[in-house]
């Protein structure tokens, strides 16, 4: 059974380095959570080590300017792993091959199609209409706010084409404020239950642990997995994530799962045992917010 604890720092001397998630957990998608920022920074200053985790489909740059848009400082991670960028490297390396169907926002997703450094030889990648594509390179839905069964037409389309979906974002919403939106993962569900086949690179899929492995390499950091804590909302993202790659899991109650929790300051902890049973997870620790 989950340990409901009151603070990051009940815990942290157990931890070489945290994998902690963005939205919901650091922000909300407008702003900086304070407390979480000051939990951050606080495990920093003991020497922990913070690789920010997330299902954004940009590149580490972009989520970099992003975040410190919402007022998250610097001095409050390490480094920064993003399922855009273990997504990005797969597409450049042919996953769905050169002519691909772009989901997305082209205002924000515009890096996803620069080629990454890592790569000697990138596949070249050319934007094109869905009758004219490979595959396609999902990042997010059109409209957040509609129902992704608008996308079905295309997707009958595509799957009668035999394309390959490659999802940016696993995540299946996210709220932005007090506004809930639809992600990547919402479109990659739909379409593999039509009968397509969709790719995955984000949380709680593995690429996305070797990528955040390689970042604690690339800074000097690396530790074993026994030292490792997941910090996150997502029950189906961050904790299975976690209990896939066999380390420690803290359980951000008061995000998506507020409401089935009860969670305001705390989660009620009948609440929450019915609900981490219905949802078959098995969180290390839970605390209501970051802090």
């Amino acid at each position: 059974m989950t340990r409901i604890i009151t603070a990051l720092s009940d815990v942290s001397d157990l931890y070489d380095a945290v994998f902690v998630d963005l939205w919901g957990c650091v922000h909300d998608g407008v702003k900086a959570h304070p407390e979480a920022v000051a939990a951050l920074q606080a495990f920093r200053r003991k020497g922990g080590t913070v690789v920010l985790l997330t299902n954004a489909p940009r590149p580490r740059t972009d989520v970099a300017r992003q975040i410190a848009g919402f007022g998250v400082p610097e001095d409050a991670w390490d480094t920064i792993a993003t399922s855009g960028d273990s997504a990005r490297v797969a597409m450049f390396q042919g996953a769905i091959g050169g002519k691909v169907w772009f989901m997305g926002n082209p205002a924000t997703d515009y890096g996803f199609f620069v080629p990454p450094k890592v790569l000697d030889n990138p596949v070249a990648i050319e934007q094109v209409p869905l009758e004219q594509a490979e595959g396609i390179a999902c990042l997010g839905p059109f409209d957040p706010q509609a129902d992704p069964d608008v996308n079905r037409p295309q997707f009958l389309y595509a799957k009668q084409k035999g394309l390959k979906l490659l999802c940016a974002n696993p995540d299946i919403v996210v709220d932005r404020g007090d506004v809930r939106e639809w992600c990547a993962g919402a479109l990659a569900r739909l379409y593999t239950e039509m009968g397509g086949e969709s790719l995955y690179f984000g949380k709680p899929h593995p690429p996305i642990y070797d990528l955040a492995r390689r970042r604690l390499s690339e800074i000097g950091k690396l530790c074993a997995d026994a030292r490792i804590l997941a910090i996150g909302d997502g029950a189906h993202t961050d904790v299975d994530g976690a209990m896939g790659e066999d380390i420690d899991s803290l359980f951000i109650s008061g995000g998506l799962a507020a409401a089935e929790t009860k969670t305001r300051h705390q989660p009620d902890a009948a609440a929450l045992e019915a609900y981490v049973s219905r949802e078959m997870i098995n969180p290390t620790y839970t605390i209501g917010q970051l802090r």
